[in-house]
């Protein structure tokens, strides 16, 4: 917060993921003479999210993305450029997605509920294409 890159505001991502980090975070911020200004939400049904997330395959060496359904490989499960094999993230498989949602459903839900009561959350329709969404992140944060 001291930093001068952060003078004029700053984004937290991922974080607060409880509602008792979030009260800290507020008493923190309250000690600096700062508040929390927005909170982004990015809504969407979980079984969009899964189709997006467990359809990412990656470049490992370039960073390259692919997505099985929306901007796939000429090869599946091959680069591009390369013709290396893609890998997926141990993150983006079914299993491992399904523990991150059930944990976000019971401790961060809540922390949306907590900043709603003041008229902080701006819920953005995240199931929209990117542009659509970076407009609406736009809009709320102006």
């Amino acid at each position: 917060m001291k930093k001068p890159s952060c003078q004029k505001g700053f984004i937290l991502d991922g974080f607060p993921r409880t509602v008792v980090q979030a009260q800290k975070l507020d008493e923190m911020l309250a000690k600096q003479g700062a508040k929390v200004d927005k909170v982004l939400n990015f809504a969407i049904d979980d079984a969009i999210l899964e189709e997006r997330i467990t359809g990412r395959w990656i470049h490992p060496s370039s960073g390259r993305s692919y997505h099985t359904k929306f901007a796939p490989p000429k090869t599946p499960g091959v680069d591009d450029v390369s013709g290396e094999p893609l890998i997926q993230r141990k993150d983006d498989t079914a299993e491992v997605l399904k523990s991150r949602l059930e944990a976000f459903h019971i401790q961060t839900e809540p922390v949306i509920d907590y900043y709603s009561k003041n008229g902080l959350v701006a819920n953005l329709h995240a199931e929209k294409p990117p542009k659509e969404v970076t407009a609406e992140v736009q809009k709320a944060l102006s």
